[in-house]
């Protein structure tokens, strides 16, 4: 697994070693935690972009399915450095497929995203059949990624599952596992730093949409129902290559968010108010119908303060992120 020292990485760990599934992490460390992998997990520390370390890992191991999470993924600083995005997340990611089918291992879960879509102009959920429009270099990276695993599959054999997600929320209910990232810049995380004092006031980039509330309406999904997911696409995944839209279909708007925010924790978010940033769509939200019926997936965690009262829980309880941790989580988690 690749990213696996990361935020969803980390709660796939999780959940495959609860399954009783052996695995291997991949991670240059760059985003991701060393404390957020149990001490016995083997973990190799090395730039996707080193295929003879990435040969050695598929000559040691027999993989039944490769789970690609490593690339680079702000929208912002996609605009700012296209080439770099379109270099580095192609690149990278044909490699681990290169390494991956001299190894004989044919299935290959990929973490895409919901910024290959530009938003409907009706305003309502994107649906699993809609045609990619990319509006950032981000986006655009993915979808490359995406075509040439296509290629992949035809010219080697490899079956890949491309799926499409918006965005993730919460953290490990548990309070092992959490969001820890530099910079951040996931709304909820931010929200709650701004709550604890550890941030100055947040600021809310638009509130002249049209929208209910003025501000932007985006489609929050668990964390561990995005992990839960990528479980469930190898079922469809050994008939051929599949692509999915990952959302709970229902749209959150930025105030809502800070509404369940102060829910919580019992006392409001500070904010400012700020411009509108270049690129942001006023809605972005996606079905999974199709997902649900192929898989039999169902998200568990369906109201936002759930969602909320977790990701809460932990960053309350880590104002370091991992660095407030001494030690690794435990093998058992």
């Amino acid at each position: 697994m690749t990213g696996g020292a990361g935020f969803i990485g980390s709660h796939l760990v999780k959940l495959l070693r609860k399954r009783g599934d052996t695995v291997v992490v991949y991670d240059n460390l760059q985003q991701g935690h060393l404390a957020a992998l149990p001490p016995d997990v083997p973990l190799v520390v090395a730039d996707l972009a080193d295929r003879a370390t990435l040969d050695r890992v598929f000559a040691s191991h027999r993989f039944d399915a490769v789970f690609h999470f490593a690339a680079l993924s702000l929208v912002g600083e996609s605009m700012a450095e296209p080439l770099r995005y379109c270099r580095e997340n192609l690149a990278n990611a044909m490699t681990l497929a290169e390494a991956a089918v001299a190894g004989g291992c044919l299935r290959y879960v990929v973490s895409s995203t919901g910024s290959l879509f530009s938003p409907p102009a009706d305003g309502g959920a994107i649906s699993e059949d809609a045609v990619p429009d990319p509006q950032n270099a981000y986006g655009d990276s993915k979808l490359m990624v995406e075509r040439g695993l296509a290629w992949a599959e035809q010219a080697h054999g490899l079956r890949f599952a491309a799926l499409r997600y918006f965005n993730a929320a919460g953290c490990d209910p548990d309070g092992v596992l959490g969001e820890d990232h530099d910079p951040e810049t996931h709304l909820i995380p931010l929200a709650i730093d701004a709550r604890l004092g550890r941030r100055p006031p947040l600021a809310i980039f638009g509130t002249d949409y049209d929208t209910r509330d003025g501000t932007a309406i985006r489609d929050y999904i668990h964390v561990d129902d995005l992990v839960a997911a990528h479980v469930a696409v190898l079922e469809p995944l050994e008939r051929g290559s599949c692509r999915y839209n990952l959302g709970s279909g229902h749209g959150t708007t930025v105030r809502e968010v800070l509404q369940s925010v102060q829910r919580v924790s019992g006392q409001p978010v500070p904010t400012v108010s700020a411009p509108r940033r270049a690129g942001d769509p006023p809605v972005m939200v996606a079905r999974s119908d199709r997902f649900k019926v192929d898989t039999g997936w169902t998200p568990r965690w369906r109201r936002l303060d759930d969602m909320v009262s977790t990701a809460w829980a932990w960053r309350r309880d880590h104002p370091g992120g991992y660095a407030s941790s001494a030690v690794p989580v435990s093998a058992a988690s």
